[in-house]
């Protein structure tokens, strides 16, 4: 299946300041795109340039087979952008505005109202539904800008931080919403929270100093050296020392919580023989268990790297 977004040696300068470098990636149709970085580090100017609302400096962007630059209108019929604390109209009802929206993307009477109900019932705004915008919640808010996103069912949707300063039952909400959209459209999510990240996408970019560090975390930290959770009774030297005589161990590290954290190369056996090391040192071992794929991991030893050799 062939790409449904492409970008080529992206790069964005404003004066002297450099936002992105050389950042190429593909997108399939049907993913989750997780955008990771900290603030500053180009995602917002990322979802710019592939929305056609900010030219690249350099490089070129394809969307649906489309340059976003030279054919920007049509580029924008085929995308739901919500940028960062997105613009409403504070003085329209939640209704108003998005059939005013629904008008401007092109849609005709009859199928804007259609749209517009469809957007209200997937984000859950009936009972907003003639309220003034400038009374809603920052939630309500955030929902009322991903519903006009939706209008017109594009195949590529672009939330800059959909989760930001959203209460927790507010961010599930968002979450659930983002993530089943997984294979019926493409989606790319940019944020600085790992967890959300971790929860929402099918796979994540990581973007860091305008350079993308991989286009793939979640496979590197599924295929990063296997992480075991160890708690054991005696000695934190001790038992330390003892965890990292096992062969194949190549890092030992305490946690905040008292348990151990092992990183050691995969092999067969490897967690009886930390637990028969253990044991058979007089330690009590209350508990050996492997940890999940960790995104944060990758993310500081991709940042760390690409610091100490900037």
């Amino acid at each position: 299946m062939d790409p449904i977004i492409v970008a080529d040696r992206l790069g964005k300068s404003y004066g002297p300041r450099v936002a992105l470098r050389d950042v190429s990636f593909a997108i399939a149709p049907g993913e989750v795109i997780g955008l990771l970085g900290p603030n500053g580090s180009g995602k917002s100017t990322l979802l710019r340039i592939l929305a056609g609302y900010l030219p690249p400096s350099v490089g070129q962007v394809r969307l649906a087979g489309l340059d976003v630059v030279r054919e920007a209108f049509a580029v924008h019929q085929r995308i739901g952008y919500v940028p960062e604390d997105a613009p409403l109209y504070d003085g329209m009802r939640v209704a108003e505005f998005l059939r005013f929206m629904a008008r401007i993307k092109g849609l005709r009477q009859v199928a804007a109202a259609r749209a517009v109900g469809a957007a209200i019932e997937a984000l859950s705004l009936g009972a907003m539904r003639e309220a003034p915008i400038f009374r809603l919640s920052r939630g309500y808010r955030q929902r009322v800008a991903i519903a006009q996103a939706l209008l017109g069912d594009p195949p590529v949707l672009l939330l800059d931080e959909p989760t930001n300063a959203l209460d927790a039952f507010q961010v599930i909400g968002v979450r659930e919403l983002i993530s089943g959209f997984a294979g019926r459209r493409t989606v790319i999510v940019a944020s600085h929270v790992l967890a959300e990240i971790g929860r929402m996408a099918t796979r994540t970019m990581m973007l860091v100093d305008g350079r993308l560090l991989t286009q793939d975390a979640m496979a590197l930290a599924a295929a990063a050296a296997p992480r075991l959770r160890v708690r054991a009774a005696g000695s934190v030297e001790a038992v330390r020392a003892c965890l990292a005589a096992v062969a194949g161990v190549r890092e030992v590290e305490l946690a905040a919580d008292g348990s151990f954290r092992v990183a050691a190369a995969p092999r067969p056996g490897l967690e009886p023989d930390l637990a028969a090391a253990l044991v058979g040192a007089g330690f009590a071992l209350s508990e050996l268990a492997p940890e999940a794929a960790d995104l944060e991991a990758v993310f500081l030893d991709l940042t760390r790297a690409r610091r100490a050799a900037a």
